[in-house]
């Protein structure tokens, strides 16, 4: 049987070790680089489009440039369901988040064998820059909070090992047991 880490590196994710993975991505000087982000976007949309034809994604999913070997700040995050526009971030920072967090298992892309518990703040407030150079501001919460940080960790080199608890395992994802199940959360 193929491992899910293979399948993922098959398909153009770099994995786990490599530098690109560690090194903090470079940000776009926009709008004069605005050619390069727009090239490296559509790099990042058909590359989740090979992940989405050999893995669903009930929570959503994300990849950041880095993980495609592109070491620019730029990242796309789909949110869950299949009719959500994905959303494109570059140069995203994020300036603000809530006390308020929870923990809940995390996979990523580049080592895709295992998941683990991560503790992420429920509600964060991100800082892009828009094609023209413009900046957005935008809040996420819960589920889109916790994919579009794990995004940004990327784009700064952690991994969402950083965030795990001192002693905390990884487990298989064989014993992982809400892949097909969106996030949980208290009302």
């Amino acid at each position: 049987m193929v491992q899910p880490s293979q399948r993922m590196r098959e398909i153009g994710v770099v994995q786990y070790g490599a530098p690109v993975l560690a090194e903090p991505a470079r940000p776009f000087d926009l709008p004069a680089e605005r050619e390069a982000a727009e090239g490296c976007v559509d790099q990042m949309y058909a590359a989740v489009e090979r992940i989405g034809q050999v893995h669903p994604f009930a929570k959503g999913m994300g990849l950041a440039a880095p993980q495609i070997g592109i070491g620019r700040a730029a990242a796309v995050v789909q949110p869950p369901g299949r009719d959500t526009p994905a959303i494109v971030l570059l140069n995203p920072r994020i300036i603000e988040t809530s006390e308020e967090a929870d923990e809940q298992y995390e996979g990523c892309l580049s080592f895709f064998d295992v998941r683990d518990m991560v503790l992420r703040p429920l509600t964060i407030t991100v800082e892009t820059t828009a094609l023209d150079g413009a900046t957005v501001t935008t809040v996420y919460e819960r589920g889109m909070a916790r994919l579009v940080a794990h995004e940004v960790d990327h784009l700064s080199g952690l991994l969402y090992t950083a965030r795990m608890r001192p002693g905390a395992e990884p487990i298989p994802v064989e014993e992982y047991q809400q892949s097909g199940r969106a996030w949980a959360y208290d009302s």
